[in-house]
């Protein structure tokens, strides 16, 4: 667990970070999300003590990291956005290289690595020179030497930049998994990535928290109640006024007839204490109203970061 209390960082009269407090649980992925000059990466180098921060703490699993930085650091893994490899290294070698800087007893070294070789899946890449290897392939050596002391909490920065879409859906395969037995941090600004892998999401604004919650809460915030797209066959009119008796929903508007196939679209308001899909549901076999689709139309995490720090698109 990581524990951020009122975090404070100032340049001379620049205050980069103000007053930034959330805490990180444990095996618990979180999205670390903000604007460019929000203080993330500033945030991110307090957490892992490369930088010190003007006040507050910032507590890794009990250990203070001004006060305890030796313990501290030992639970925290780091990936930033352009990996620390030695291109002239093979692979094998640089994690060997890693074991030293960490101090891995060397009795375990042989057991961890064949572990973390194999979990991020470059086996057969491990002999080679990182300097030859694909863009994909450097990222898993990246998050390879992350994990290397196996340390509880991991921060990733940017994790899939650069990498084509076959690569990202390995990398994050590759978090997904990392995530049963660890807490992860990840930035990233692929905000669909987020939305993917992210438990909770920390959006930043300015050097101050915007937002903290799952992106289910952030997005019925947002939209003040909960939007479903429902796609079904049978009659439009009787269907409509069936939604709308049943306990939550506010309202049912029919948005697309397709009358060769009696195929038919209903948008559905609710309040956001309910949830009425299993209502709905029930209703609609009852009648003999074959359910085709049943989709949110709750705001994107693009949409609720959007809006939440007030960017605007640009054309």
């Amino acid at each position: 667990m990581i524990e951020i209390n009122n975090l404070v960082k100032r340049y001379g009269n620049k205050t980069a970070v103000n007053g930034i407090s959330f805490t990180v649980n444990d095996d618990e992925v979180l999205g670390f999300l903000g604007p460019n000059g929000a203080g993330k990466t500033t945030t991110m180098n307090i957490v892992t003590g490369y930088l010190s921060s003007t006040s507050g703490t910032v507590k890794v699993n009990g250990h203070d990291i001004l006060e305890e930085p030796e313990l501290a650091k030992k639970e925290i893994g780091y990936l930033p956005e352009n990996p620390p490899l030695y291109y002239d290294m093979t692979v094998c070698e640089y994690l060997s290289f890693i074991c030293d800087l960490k101090r891995v007893p060397k009795e375990r070294r042989k057991n961890q690595l064949d572990r973390i070789i194999s979990l991020v899946k470059i086996t057969d890449v491990s002999d080679r020179l990182i300097g030859n290897l694909s863009k994909g392939y450097k990222q898993r050596v990246g998050i390879a030497q992350a994990m290397v002391g196996d340390p509880s909490i991991l921060i990733l920065d940017e994790p899939t930049v650069g990498l084509d879409p076959n690569q990202i859906i390995e990398i994050r395969k590759l978090i997904k998994s990392l995530a049963k037995s660890h807490s992860v941090i990840i930035s990233s600004h692929i905000l669909p990535e987020i939305q993917e892998i992210a438990d909770r999401v920390v959006i930043i604004n300015h050097g101050k928290i915007a937002a903290i919650d799952t992106l289910s809460d952030l997005s019925k915030r947002l939209s003040g109640q909960t939007k479903l797209l429902m796609t079904f066959r049978g009659p439009v009119k009787e269907c409509s006024a069936k939604i709308r008796t049943l306990p939550g929903i506010s309202s049912s508007v029919p948005r697309i007839t397709d009358n060769k196939v009696n195929q038919i679209e209903i948008g559905i308001n609710s309040d956001n204490t309910t949830d009425v899909r299993a209502s709905l549901f029930f209703m609609m076999a009852k009648e003999g109203w074959p359910i085709l689709e049943l989709r949110s139309l709750d705001p994107t995490l693009e949409e609720v970061f959007l809006n939440i720090t007030g960017s605007k698109r640009r054309s």
